[in-house]
């Protein structure tokens, strides 16, 4: 799935996203355009990334809402 944000720095960027299996965990892989990579899971309500990837809150927040989006649009 393609997901466009606003990042803090007030640049719109593309991501690809894609769900995964971690372990037990279900987490989303995201890419940006530029070849960085990160990913994501959900603890409880709230969005977390690996120790190794460096997004700011703003930047996860912002990710999380657009996976929440879209899952409720599959419902």
């Amino acid at each position: 799935m393609s997901c466009e944000i606003l990042l803090t720095d007030g640049v719109m960027v593309m991501l690809q996203i894609t769900a995964a299996t971690f372990k037990t965990w279900k987490v989303w892989r995201v890419q940006f355009v530029d070849g960085r990579e990160v990913m994501l899971y959900k603890c409880g309500e709230e969005w977390v990334q690996r120790n190794e990837d460096h997004l700011d809150k703003d930047a996860i927040i912002a990710i999380g809402k657009c996976i929440d989006g879209i899952g409720q649009k599959k419902a």
